[in-house]
């Protein structure tokens, strides 16, 4: 599974496996520099997602991570944006040892009923890198100027002057 650069993009091999249930083109990246590709739904007929439904839909597909990485199931910023619908454990997680069909978890939280056809772009995935932890149990922790501050800690926004 060798490496390779085109241009200013690293390429990883990544096996994968069409399912029965799969028709269609195999994924694809939208532009030369985008940092995921896009999945199509897998559809017997025509499913209507109403406001603050849920729904996992099938890609038709499974594959083999590389050790030392994961695939992250992303929204589609044009189907969030434009009707309300969203990966709803965003990122959701792909293991490098899970083998079964990847599905994606939307939800609507639009205000209108949206139509997801067969064959619908749904989500993105992103091959990403994965470290695990090697945890050091420690009586004290670094000092920073923020330290144990949480929400909101770092103060409010400021709009800037027109």
């Amino acid at each position: 599974m060798a490496d390779e650069v085109f241009g200013m993009v690293a390429k990883k091999k990544l096996k994968v496996k069409r399912l029965p249930n799969f028709k269609g083109e195999l994924p694809q990246y939208q532009s030369p520099l985008a940092s995921g590709f896009d999945v199509r739904a897998q559809l017997e007929q025509t499913l209507t997602l109403y406001p603050g439904e849920r729904a996992m839909i099938p890609s038709g597909l499974s594959f083999e991570i590389p050790p030392g990485f994961e695939i992250q199931a992303r929204p589609r910023s044009g189907l969030a944006a434009k009707q309300g619908v969203t990966v709803l454990n965003t990122p959701g997680t792909i293991d490098a040892d899970y083998r079964g069909e990847v599905k994606m978890i939307v939800i609507n939280l639009g205000q209108e009923p949206v139509e997801v056809k067969d064959q619908d772009r749904i989500a993105q995935l992103v091959l990403a890198p994965v470290y695990q932890a090697d945890f050091e149990v420690v009586d004290e922790l670094s000092s920073t100027e923020r330290g144990a501050g949480g929400f909101g800690s770092t103060g409010v926004a400021q709009r800037p002057n027109p």
